[in-house]
C-alpha cells in the first residue's frame, strides 16, 4: 500500500515525531513484556535517538525492559579467511553504535534500575545469522522497528538492492553503492572505500515485514529527496529499492522534514 507521508519542518522535528509514536507505544506496553525497538545505525536515525534520551530523562521512564534490537553489524575476513564481527571497539562498529548512540543516549538522564541494561543490546552474530530471527520471533517481534534508506541505493539495514522479499537475516556482499553511502555516515573511514568492509550480516526484508508490529521509517536533508520520492510512491516492495519495503509492512510510518520532501511534491 501507499505510505502518505507525515511532512515536518526540519531533522529535528524528524526526529521527535518518530519518538512520540514509540514512546506511546511504549506507554501502554504491558509491564511484564520486554519492548523490542527496531534500531538502525547511521545518521538519520540520530535525532530520533537523541529525542528518546531526552524525553526518557525528563519524564523519568522506566526503560529496563526495553531491547535495542540492531540491524546489522559489519563483517571482516581473518587471516584464515573465516568472516567475523567486527571488532566493537571500532568507531564504525554497528555494536559500538548501539551502545554509545542509543543505550547511552537512553540511559543518561534516568536511575540505574530504570535503564537499559547492557544484555539488551542485541546484534546480529555472522556466527548463527539464522538464531536472531529466531530470538526476535521468541520475544514475539519488533513492537516499533525504526528504519532508514540508503540514499543512493535504498539499501535498508544492509540488504542491497536485489534482495529478496523473504530473506532472512544472513551475510551478505557490500556494493560500492552503499559502502559509499556508508563513508559519509562514518568519517573515521577516512573518505577511503577500500577501507570499508565488503560484507555485512543484516536482518532480511522479510524479517522486517514479518517480525514487525509497526514500522516508522525517517528521512531527512536533501541527499534523502530520491529515497523520499521512491517511498513516498511505493504500492509495494520493489527490489531495486529495498527501503520500498516499507509499503508491505503492518502499521507503516514515512516521516519527512522539507528538505526531503522536496522530491515528493
Amino acid at each position: 500500500m501507499r505510505v502518505t507521508p507525515a511532512v515536518v519542518a526540519d531533522a529535528g522535528a524528524v526526529g521527535a515525531a518518530a519518538a512520540d509514536i514509540v514512546l506511546a507505544r511504549l506507554a501502554t506496553h504491558p509491564a511484564d513484556r520486554r519492548f523490542l525497538l527496531g534500531c538502525p545505525g547511521g545518521r538519520s536515525p540520530l535525532t530520533t535517538y537523541a529525542a528518546l534520551g531526552r524525553e526518557a530523562g525528563e519524564r523519568g521512564l522506566d526503560l529496563s525492559r526495553l531491547v535495542v534490537v540492531m540491524m546489522d553489524e559489519y563483517v571482516v575476513r581473518t587471516p584464515s579467511g573465516d568472516l567475523v564481527a567486527e571488532d566493537p571497539g571500532a568507531a564504525h562498529s554497528c555494536r559500538r553504535f548501539g551502545r554509545v548512540e542509543i543505550v547511552d543516549r537512553l540511559n543518561a538522564g534516568l536511575d540505574p534500575a530504570r535503564r537499559v541494561p547492557s544484555e539488551s543490546l542485541w546484534v546480529p552474530d555472522p556466527g548463527d545469522p539464522d538464531a536472531y530471527d529466531g530470538r526476535i520471533a521468541e520475544a514475539g517481534g519488533v513492537d516499533v522497528f525504526l528504519l532508514a534508506s540508503g540514499a543512493t541505493d535504498g539499501h535498508i539495514g544492509f540488504n542491497p538492492p536485489g534482495s529478496g522479499a523473504f530473506s532472512r537475516c544472513r551475510i551478505v556482499d557490500l556494493p560500492d553503492s552503499t559502502r559509499r553511502d556508508n563513508l559519509v555516515t562514518f568519517p573515521s573511514f577516512g573518505g577511503r572505500l577500500d577501507a570499508v568492509p565488503q560484507h555485512g550480516v543484516t536482518v532480511g526484508i522479510g524479517t522486517i515485514r514479518e517480525l514487525s508490529h509497526e514500522v516508522v521509517m525517517v528521512l531527512h536533508g536533501s541527499d534523502k529527496r530520491e529515497a523520499a520520492r521512491r517511498l513516498t510512491r511505493a504500492t509495494a516492495y520493489d527490489p531495486d529499492w529495498p527501503a520500498t519495503i516499507l509499503a508491505d509492512c503492518r502499521t507503516p510510518h514515512l516521516i519527512l522534514d522539507e528538505a526531503a520532501a522536496d522530491a515528493t511534491a
